[in-house]
């Protein structure tokens, strides 16, 4: 794909993301034949044009491919055809055309050589006259929030990022693919330099990581913030861990493991030799060495080792506008986001609320009118297996936990009690 200047004039007549417009209806003379299944572009104009639609039909109909210029109308949920008869187009598309779904969407970017990784999480395409033209990759997490369903929520951080336009990368600088595609299953690579690394979802970096050799995947993981990093870390394969750790300098570990909870901290010391874990252990934070020890060592199961106080508040009086406003900013670097905990200044629980409630409320409701009072929580003595119930009961992403006079302790995490090796309930 050659280095491109030239640009959709801003004035475009309408703006699509792929993600919006697979699965569209396909109608024709009026009646729903199929959805929209994928898109066919050439890269032989300076902006890749969509040339043809694939389109899928039900009852084992066979796949029908129909060109751009057959189209009435392209909208998210609705195309309109306009074709003579339907057996005319039903093929296959070529071996040599690229598929934005099947070739570019979802596939990992990887650019060892300037040690740079991103995730494809959507496509931009602008429609001007009757031609719809792809104009951007998306390797943000907005992308990666459209695509899994949270448009809201994807929408509201996206118009409170003030560089939200830089999430976005120019296809001029996607490398040419194999021609011909075939069955096309590699990555894909870009041919810039960026400096999005931090914006890849440590889940998604934790995949890409582990299908590299360790010599790689310790030059892209040298270019991790410490939180991201730590972050990826507890994502990865014990295995993978072990060699990542091994491979390190101790200082580097420690802070590593410093910005993890209690109960992740455990999981990943748990992978190593017992030698190696002491030193790490011997430079972290006494109480939290207390804590971690504890889990490590099978004597005690009480929930207050697993506990983080890295969790979203807010006083009574916060209307909700003001804390969707402030959300992203709040939320950075805390381990439990999907829930606000509504404190008073003494420190007492007085209510939940959930991520989604609130984007459903009233700007100018107060976070008092809208929390949960009879929330469902946690005592400082309550044990792993008390954890587990409750989240087998409730299915909640997290548990409050309180004293006697409801003061809260702290937050203990789903993952921390379900989802890692090291805990030990029967």
């Amino acid at each position: 794909m050659e280095q491109n200047t030239a640009k959709i004039p801003k004035k475009a007549e309408e703006e699509y993301f792929l993600s919006e417009v697979i699965g569209a209806k396909i109608r024709w003379k009026g009646k729903k034949i199929g959805k929209l299944s994928d898109l066919v572009i050439v890269e032989t104009a300076k902006i890749p044009e969509v040339t043809h639609l694939i389109v899928v039909r039900p009852f084992g109909y066979p796949a029908l491919l129909v060109p751009m210029n057959a189209v009435l109308s392209f909208g998210r949920k609705e195309i309109l055809i306009g074709i003579d008869s339907i057996e005319a187009y039903e093929k296959s598309p070529p071996e040599s055309v690229l598929l934005l779904k099947d070739h570019i969407l979802d596939k990992k970017v990887l650019d060892i050589e300037d040690k740079e990784v991103e995730v494809v999480y959507d496509i931009r395409l602008v429609r001007r006259n009757g031609k719809v033209y792809v104009t951007d990759v998306d390797v943000s997490r907005y992308g990666l929030l459209r695509r899994i369903g949270l448009k809201v929520i994807a929408n509201i951080i996206y118009n409170f990022n003030p560089d939200r336009e830089e999430q976005m990368i120019s296809w001029t600088f996607v490398q040419p693919l194999p021609s011909p595609m075939g069955s096309f299953r590699g990555n894909v690579k870009l041919n810039v330099l960026m400096e999005t690394l931090s914006e890849i979802h440590p889940v998604d970096l934790a995949d890409i990581l582990e299908e590299l050799d360790n010599e790689q995947r310790l030059l892209i993981f040298s270019k991790l913030d410490t939180e991201q990093a730590s972050d990826t870390l507890e994502e990865i394969n014990p295995n993978v861990q072990r060699e990542i750790v091994s491979s390190l300098k101790r200082e580097r570990v420690v802070q590593l493991i410093d910005e993890m909870t209690p109960g992740q901290a455990a999981d990943i010391l748990s992978v190593l030799p017992a030698s190696d874990a002491e030193e790490i252990l011997a430079e972290l934070d006494p109480e939290n060495v207390k804590k971690i020890h504890a889990i490590l060592d099978r004597q005690e199961e009480t929930i207050i080792n697993y506990t983080t106080s890295e969790y979203i508040r807010f006083p009574p009086e916060t209307t909700a506008g003001q804390a969707m406003s402030q959300y992203a900013t709040v939320a950075k670097d805390k381990d439990v986001i999907m829930y606000l905990y509504i404190i008073d200044e003494s420190g007492h629980l007085l209510g939940v609320i959930d991520i989604k409630e609130l984007l459903q409320a009233e700007g100018s409701e107060t976070l008092a009118d809208i929390m949960v009072f009879d929330y469902i929580s946690l005592s400082p003595d309550s044990t792993l297996k008390d954890a587990k119930e409750m989240f087998n009961r409730y299915d909640f992403r997290a548990l409050p936990v309180t004293d006697e006079e409801n003061r809260m302790v702290g937050v203990v995490p789903y993952r921390d009690v379900m989802n890692l090796t090291h805990h030990f309930i029967e």
